[in-house]
């Protein structure tokens, strides 16, 4: 199972992420099977979320554990916390500090080896979540620390006052959703590519070591559906399909394999409680495809290059 390293932290971690987003919607015996059938393919880094199904996921996560009897020191547990549904983003400490004892609760443990602040709030103030972070790394509850879906100036306006380092920022990624990488291939064009959407994200996190989790690596647009063997990606599925045939494995761990090319040293964020699925996934995590074999994919997904 390839594995990359998290962040600077220099901790070996799987490239693979399991993501619990839909784990509620598993009834309790098919719950426990997942979750051991994930652990069976060699992969213990679980990704969650406060909001995730109201917080069931991470209930539903802590009794197949309990369970399973799996020991603590098997898992990586992430999870992210600040969206309070429909109404804010609140980074503040006391909401940071009361969501991270609501999910240690749910999910039956004494701390999570990474927390992600989830969304941008826009009245954020690094003191706070300074004030937060430190008090959590001190009480022995959170381990790492991280972000999801900001770009650079935001980190860096974290980074004013938060000492601990910023170890994963996830950003949703892949052939259909590439503008981190076509922002740089198309530099100094006029060009609906050339664009940069996230302030160049890519390459900051690549500078900082900065783990990119790549999310939603399946979904086109923002969950519109599925592009593969979906009639509106026809030039994407035939280029997927040469690479599943050649190296004998599905589309979803051709898709893997894509992503986890890049010498960023992504992870990739699973989403489906399929264990079949799951496996291609994993599958493809240990295929090595040529520079020639990701332009292709991702010239089929629509980028040009100049």
């Amino acid at each position: 199972m390839k594995e990359i390293s998290f962040g600077k932290s220099g901790l070996r971690v799987p490239a693979v992420v399991v993501g619990c987003m839909r784990l509620s919607g598993l009834e309790g015996k098919e719950q426990e099977k997942f979750v051991g059938g994930a652990l069976d393919l060699g992969l213990n880094f679980f990704d969650h979320a406060d909001i995730y199904g109201r917080g069931e996921c991470e209930r539903a996560f802590g009794r197949a554990v309990r369970s399973l009897g799996v020991a603590r020191d098997r898992l990586f547990i992430q999870s992210k916390c600040g969206i309070v549904p429909g109404v804010m983003f609140d980074f503040s400490a006391k909401h940071i500090l009361e969501a991270v004892d609501g999910i240690l609760s749910r999910l039956g443990t004494d701390y999570l080896d990474s927390l992600l602040l989830h969304r941008p709030d826009a009245l954020v103030e690094p003191e706070e979540v300074a004030r937060a972070f430190d008090a959590l790394e001190k009480a022995g509850k959170v381990r790492r620390f991280g972000v999801s879906n900001m770009n650079p100036a935001q980190i860096a306006l974290l980074k004013t006052c938060v000492r601990q380092d910023i170890e994963a920022d996830q950003l949703q990624f892949s052939p259909v959703h590439a503008s981190m990488i076509s922002a740089g291939t198309e530099v100094n064009m006029q060009t609906e590519g050339a664009v940069s959407r996230d302030g160049y994200v890519l390459d900051y996190c690549r500078l900082n070591k900065i783990t990119v989790q790549a999310w939603s690596p399946f979904q086109y647009g923002f969950f519109e559906g599925v592009y593969l063997n979906n009639d509106k990606f026809e030039k994407l599925n035939a280029a997927i399909g040469e690479l599943s045939e050649k190296y004998g494995i599905e589309g979803e761990g051709a898709v893997t394999a894509w992503i986890l090319r890049h010498p960023a040293d992504m992870q990739m964020i699973t989403g489906t409680m399929n264990l079949k699925r799951l496996a291609a996934i994993r599958a493809g995590a240990d295929v090595q495809i040529s520079r020639e074999e990701w332009y292709k994919i991702y010239m089929a997904a629509g980028h040009i290059l100049p």
